[in-house]
């Protein structure tokens, strides 16, 4: 599934779209930065409630697909900003870590 697939998906809003077409491999979710970064494999969505800018060099250091910020938590500015510049896709979505990672588990290519 693509970026803008995954953002239909979850009915998300989107924070920095830098490649739409972006194929999407897998899922991980997590709040533990250490873990991310030794765990999240690269291509996969990346589920989190965290809004700081550590999210971004977080994603680009595993190359994930995109990072879905769910709950309704909002990035800080700081977070958009270098999301922007560093070619991270990031949206936003109502949604429970659990129940996004779910809905989108179907779509997920094994």
């Amino acid at each position: 599934m693509t970026v803008w697939k995954l953002a239909d998906i979850l009915n998300a809003r989107i924070a920095v779209l830098a490649d739409g077409e972006r194929e999407v491999l897998s899922a991980y979710c997590g709040d533990f930065l250490s873990n991310v970064m030794g765990k999240a494999p690269a291509d996969c969505v990346w589920f989190t409630v965290m809004s700081n800018v550590n999210v971004c060099a977080v994603a680009a250091l595993t190359d994930c697909a995109a990072a879905v910020l769910c709950e309704g938590v909002q990035p800080d500015a700081a977070l958009a900003e270098r999301a922007a510049e560093k070619g991270v896709n990031l949206l936003l979505t109502d949604l429970p870590v659990y129940e996004a990672a779910v809905l989108v588990s179907g779509y997920i290519k094994r």
